[in-house]
């Protein structure tokens, strides 16, 4: 005689971890991409601090050489994989659904799947630390660099399991993301609800489409290579082993055709934050909607074809630097054509400097810097006197940090009341952004100086007579007031969740689906599945006889 099983008796605490840890939910498997990227970030942030004390002044050994290594690869690595993919990720899985009118992401298990694919890459990265201690007591971790290049990766040259941490750790997080970038695309093609056309879609929407076919098409190449690698290092194989007829420009080529896409695929989500929340602060509809969606298609079929411009220096023919240099400058087109489409939303509007909008337009202006050094870049000439300089650590930083992170703080002070039901401070908000702002030009602005003065990357100490020491020593300040708007965003998040203000349900009186439903929103997300007749469905049904918002 059988008996139906018993349930656990689980505490309340305990029972609310249970519930988050077999979610399907796409609200709650955002929210922990999000949070788990922010976790990361701080570590990475912290491995960033650590360089920087190193290099404050010359002659400096609060770090040996060895340990530096391990430091810059652990922080390039979890800024790229496991900062800006998780929270662009967990956007996705948290607003796409609600922002297209549908209850949850096409494939719920699958998206359960792909976020603990990342969660455990990311653990197994990290666990190198905790492995056999090495010389100078920082275990096993990585120390090739994020970027891995051969031949420096072969056994010959990389002995213990270092790398093999590197190469399993970000396969098994990368096949995460490949799942949920089939699951992103599949939903938004499949799921809209009644009335959403293609061209009514918010741009949010179109632009996280084109970012998870980036993601589907760019990935694979970087499993194939990891896979080569890994046979080299365990099987006796010589995809790159050099010394044994293998190549290493084949590992560039692979990680590259990878990598250039993989800028995109982390700083397109910003464009989709920004698009989102400029026109709702500026009380105006997006300039030229329909050119900013042929914009974002545009990047994502060039930026397939520009990865070469990281290996001008290597030695290749004329007629290919000349090829990929003309379509590295040809990206700025677009890139251009939405830059100028912020603007215009900008003007003549009814602007509200919130904190959200002030660092919509501190993303503006360093992405808009960081753009401008990498048309310098793209110049074949400029590029062989600055690679592999700190110029190109600080353009980087102006792209990815002062384009991706500024837009993410943004994205979360303007979704942050939808997600918790509760308001962030206005007040601590604006001390982090003056803070972050004057921290992060005073880290990576002396950069570029540092870098046209001849200041290689990777070196973790110098001579006193190099004319570099100033430069150094103002980006390490610049790191405390990084740190210091950290502080002030943590704390603000934390007063918020406890004693916030309660938000309701629009409280920036914005137009998109999502800002319909609770907040935050029920499980099921709508009451009534949703119909829409125009890109600013809730809009509409609040001012339906507004002048200033007819477009078509």
């Amino acid at each position: 005689m059988s008996s139906s099983p018993v349930r656990p008796d689980l505490s309340p605490p305990l029972s609310r971890l249970h519930e988050w840890v077999v979610t399907v939910d796409h609200k709650r498997l955002g929210v922990m991409y999000i949070v788990t990227g922010l976790v990361f970030f701080l570590i990475g942030g912290f491995e960033a601090a650590m360089m920087r004390w190193q290099l404050a002044w010359p002659g400096l050994d609060i770090v040996m050489p060895e340990d530096f290594n391990r430091l810059f690869t652990m922080h390039g690595t979890t800024m790229v994989f496991l900062v800006g993919m998780p929270i662009l990720l967990g956007s996705a899985n948290y607003l796409v659904p609600l922002m297209i009118g549908t209850r949850d992401m096409a494939f719920p298990r699958l998206n359960a799947f792909g976020f603990w694919l990342f969660f455990f890459g990311g653990a197994l990265l990290y666990f190198s630390y905790f492995g056999a201690q090495g010389l100078y007591g920082m275990g096993s971790a990585p120390d090739v660099g994020w970027f891995a290049y051969a031949p420096l990766t072969e056994r010959t040259f990389s002995r213990g399991h270092s790398t093999d941490y590197w190469i399993l750790g970000l396969m098994v997080s990368g096949f995460g993301s490949i799942a949920t970038g089939i699951n992103l695309v599949t939903t938004i093609l499949c799921m809209r609800c009644t009335g959403m056309r293609l061209m009514k879609m918010p741009l949010f929407v179109w632009i996280m489409l084109v970012d998870a076919i980036l993601i589907v098409v760019a990935m694979p190449p970087l499993a194939a290579a990891q896979v080569m690698l890994l046979f080299d290092r365990s099987l006796g194989a010589h995809f790159f082993d050099v010394q044994a007829g293998g190549s290493a420009v084949l590992w560039q080529n692979l990680f590259w055709f990878f990598g250039h896409p993989e800028v995109y695929i982390l700083i397109l989500p910003a464009f989709a934050f920004v698009s989102e929340i400029i026109p709702v602060f500026s009380r105006k509809v997006l300039f030229g909607y329909p050119l900013m969606v042929a914009a974002t298609v545009t990047i994502g079929f060039i930026s397939m074809g520009v990865w070469v411009h990281h290996m001008f220096a290597i030695g290749l023919s004329p007629a290919v630097n000349t090829l990929f240099m003309a379509s590295t400058m040809l990206i700025g087109v677009p890139t251009g054509i939405k830059m100028f489409n912020w603007v215009a939303t900008m003007f003549g509007g009814r602007i509200r400097l919130h904190t959200p909008m002030l660092f919509s337009i501190g993303f503006l202006a360093q992405f808009l810097f960081g753009g401008l050094t990498g048309v310098m870049l793209a110049v074949v000439p400029f590029d062989w006197q600055v690679s592999d300089s700190y110029f190109v650590v600080g353009h980087f930083h102006y792209v990815l940090f002062g384009g991706l992170i500024f837009s993410i703080f943004a994205a979360i002070y303007y979704w942050f009341p939808k997600v918790s039901g509760r308001m962030l401070s206005e007040a601590l908000g604006k001390w982090q952004f003056w803070l972050l702002l004057i921290g992060f030009n005073l880290t990576f602005g002396p950069m570029h100086v540092s870098g046209m003065l001849g200041m290689p990357r990777r070196i973790y100490t110098y001579q006193l007579d190099r004319g570099w020491e100033i430069w150094n020593l103002l980006s390490s300040i610049g790191v405390l007031f990084q740190a210091l708007a950290i502080a002030f965003f943590i704390w603000n998040v934390i007063r918020s969740l406890q004693r916030g203000t309660p938000a309701g349900d629009d409280p920036w009186d914005a137009w998109t689906l999502e800002w319909s439903t609770t907040s935050p929103p029920p499980a099921w997300n709508f009451d009534t599945d949703p119909e829409v007749r125009s890109r600013r469905p809730l809009w509409d049904a609040k001012h339906p006889d507004d002048p200033d918002w007819k477009y078509e």
